[in-house]
């Protein structure tokens, strides 16, 4: 296809004129008929096997850029619309971005997705089309709020297509419809992503903020990601949608086997089920369900077919994510999955009835769908090294101890696509430049930076670099939160899912810390940013409550004279992979201190190392990968490891009073949440509630750490001004990323797990 002549046809069919007499709302709409048409060129990625990832998120980005890259047309493209007078990235921002997803389960599976169809693999991803995400975060009063997040309309990246299934619940039966997105592959074929919709959704359903009738599930079943499950309603609403997810998705599978000419008896010949978390549960049961009752299976046939054909992900050791649903609302919802659910467990209780530790059915009559996941499935795997060993040591020992062989590790890995080649274009363009361009399918070739390590001149190209994209992301928070940044200044940033566990709450009290300090007159050699992003769940207090606090912080700190030329706080608002893509490759100091053994793995770890920011971090999830490639002298660990944290939890001897009563430094900074200065700009409730939170639970050991981070930050912080050094450890933190890339991931699934031909 010619492309130039093909964008000026299309314009010229659109809107009945030129690309350069276009606006840019205009040329978003040419360009997204362009790439489907381009799209539509390449084959889907077939085979006799194919794997299919199910999952209740997939937060995919925006996809224009990222398409037009993957298709190898980005480059010509820009240069057509810089003839005509146009910007590309000004088009890309006419873009909404999908809400389809929230935090890491998300972005990892997008990413998965990305990497399936570039290593040409037959695959597909199944999930929702959820109308409004998680919700659109605003800042009221310096409170979190949700609005509805509105990205789908007449002209999106959502293909209707003619497929509909019928969902049975106890007390209604709704249809669904598919729709498609096209995952383009790097240089190869295409891997649909499939989201099931219900064709009564009603979105006026929704008349303020994120509020609904949680009961008239024909209307709301596709309205929101995770709705509130505080309530019994909440609940109810989430197993409507996940047996909605499995149920569609079990009926597309056993409809392309059959479109196949394949005999469903070798259900696990043809096919793989990728369970990412334990959302898509259900998919278990609901297939023996159907093979049993519908297509004359036996139960001993119909539970081997499916225990060789479903494989599970697992993303945490949190108890609250280790979905556990009681037993009398899944009668409530899905009585007829209630039988084969019942006789799974009982053949576990029978074979194991002295360990109620490995039941599927609990005492209390809770539904384990981890343990389903485990006992019917062929393998289960942990996301990061240190992560699986938990799984295995302790966590799921029993499991393990019980099936050895179906425990492995799949360490994360991100879409170097997206998150060098889309969000970095300087760097990559360099990286091009000086170590060719075979890194773009192979990562491991970031290695031959390393050659470079002593370079003057390389070191300071990637100085530059960064300096520009500092720059940009100032103008960007500018536009955006009204928040003027200093460009000479650090940028230490964390930004990912709010919770407790990932500790944003350290970091807030690090700054209270350097805020007095000060204060008292001790000032940073050099100005500190600190950028946050993250949304909490609505139903999350603690977690509002630390952005509350975050939002106090940069009130009282932007706001002051004295402090705000050597300090600035900047919480930006509704985080999501648009904003990310900002904020990675300007980045400076990665803050990575999720409370060791608690993070799975993360991702914006890898992201971070690869646009060249350092690491500052606890010895948890995939830092541990990083700190072993990068070496103790280009990442900055600290805090108690994991064997320490998991004593403490054992042993229930975890007292945040006593680190409080015994250091002045961590009480003056808990002390200042419910200070005269922060209760001036804030609100009592709120801060007070956090304050005893730390001060009396502290469930993840903020103060065990506080004194530790404090001191490794001042560190980084020191070292930062030794340029050449600094721009070494970049180098080096670039140079070794390429394991981290989720091709790497993917060929690992693939040889271990999917066997795909």
């Amino acid at each position: 296809m010619d492309v130039k002549k093909s964008f000026d046809t299309l314009a010229r069919k659109l809107y009945g004129r030129p690309v350069h007499q276009c606006t840019e709302h205009e040329l978003y709409h040419v360009l997204l008929q362009l790439v489907k048409d381009l799209s539509g060129e390449r084959k889907e990625n077939d085979g006799d096997r194919k794997v299919y990832y199910i999952s209740a998120e997939f937060l995919i980005g925006k996809l224009l850029t990222n398409n037009l890259i993957n298709l190898g047309v980005y480059e010509e493209i820009e240069s057509v619309l810089k003839e005509s007078g146009k910007s590309l990235s000004a088009i890309e921002e006419e873009e909404r971005e999908p809400s389809l997803g929230n935090g890491g389960l998300g972005r990892l599976a997008a990413c998965f997705m990305d990497s399936i169809a570039t290593l040409g693999l037959p695959g597909a991803g199944i999930g929702l089309n959820y109308h409004f995400g998680l919700f659109k975060q605003v800042f009221t009063d310096r409170l979190q709020q949700a609005e509805k997040d509105e990205w789908i309309n007449d002209r999106s990246w959502l293909k209707k297509t003619d497929v509909s299934f019928e969902v049975e619940y106890k007390d209604l039966t709704v249809k669904s419809r598919m729709y498609d997105i096209d995952v383009v592959g790097y240089e190869n074929g295409l891997s649909p992503l499939h989201l099931f919709d219900v064709e009564s959704v009603d979105e006026s359903l929704v008349k303020s903020g994120i509020d609904f009738d949680k009961t008239d599930i024909a209307k709301n079943l596709t309205l929101f990601l995770y709705p509130d499950d505080s309530d019994e309603a909440g609940n109810l609403l989430r197993i409507y949608q996940q047996y909605f997810m499995v149920s569609n998705g079990a009926r597309l599978i056993i409809r392309e086997m059959k479109e196949k000419g394949y005999d469903l008896h070798e259900l696990d010949r043809h096919v793989c089920i990728q369970i990412n978390d334990t959302h898509p549960t259900m998919v278990i049961p609901e297939l023996i369900r159907i093979l049993t009752q519908e297509e004359e299976f036996t139960m001993d046939d119909a539970i081997k077919a499916v225990s060789g054909t479903c494989a599970y992900t697992n993303h945490t050791i949190l108890a609250e994510a280790l979905e556990k649903w009681p037993l009398p609302y899944l009668e409530r919802v899905v009585p007829k999955l209630v039988p084969i659910i019942k006789e799974l467990a009982n053949r576990v209780k029978k074979e194991h009835k002295d360990d109620p530790s490995l039941w599927i059915i609990d005492d209390e009559k809770r539904v384990h769908m981890a343990h389903i996941d485990i006992h019917y499935g062929f393998s289960v795997n942990g996301v990061a090294a240190i992560h699986t060993d938990i799984l295995k040591n302790t966590e799921l020992n029993n499991f393990y101890k019980l099936y050895p062989g179906k425990f492995n590790n799949k360490t994360n890995g991100v879409t170097f696509r997206r998150w060098l080649l889309q969000c970095d274009k300087p760097l990559a363009a360099f990286l091009d430049k000086t170590i060719g361009r075979g890194y773009r399918k192979d990562a491991g070739e970031l290695e031959g930076l390393l050659k470079y390590k002593d370079d003057a001149d390389v070191l300071r190209s990637l100085q530059d670099i960064k300096r520009a994209n500092k720059e940009d992301l100032a103008r960007y928070i500018k536009s955006h939160e009204g928040i003027e940044l200093d460009t000479d200044s650090i940028f230490d940033i964390q930004v990912k899912r709010l919770h407790e566990y990932k500790r944003q709450q350290m970091n807030a009290l690090y700054i209270i810390h350097k805020y007095l300090e000060i204060k008292a007159g001790k000032k940073p050699v050099r100005p500190i940013t600190c950028i946050f992003g993250a949304k909490a769940a609505p139903a999350y207090v603690i977690a509002k409550d630390i952005i509350h606090l975050l939002l106090v912080l940069q009130e009282i700190v932007n706001n002051d004279p004295e402090v705000n030329k050597y300090l600035k706080v900047i919480m930006v608002t509704n985080y999501n992979v648009t904003y990310a893509e900002k904020l990675i490759p300007a980045c400076d100091i990665s803050e990575q201190i999720s409370l060791a053994s608690k993070e799975a793995s993360g991702t914006s770890n890898m992201k971070f190392m690869l646009n060249g920011a350092v690491t500052l971090g606890t010895d948890d999830g995939a830092n541990v990968e990083i700190h072993d490639l990068v070496g103790d002298d280009n990442i900055y660990i600290f805090g108690a490891d994991s064997d320490t944290v998991i004593k403490h939890y054992e042993k229930a001897d975890y007292v945040s009073k006593d680190i409080y009563d015994k250091s002045e430094t961590v009480k003056e900074a808990v002390d200042f949440i419910i200070s005269p200065e922060c209760m001036k700009k804030g609100h009592k409730e709120n801060l007070e509630r956090l304050y005893k939170e730390l001060l009396n639970k502290d469930w993840f050991m903020t103060l065990l750490d506080l004194e530790d981070y404090i001191k490794a930050k001042d560190r980084i912080f020191s070292d930062y001004e030794d340029r050449e050094k600094w721009q070494k450890m970049m180098l080096m933190n670039i140079a070794k990323a390429g394991f981290f890339s989720s091709d790497r991931t993917i060929e690992e699934y693939n040889r271990d797990i999917w066997k795909l031909k």
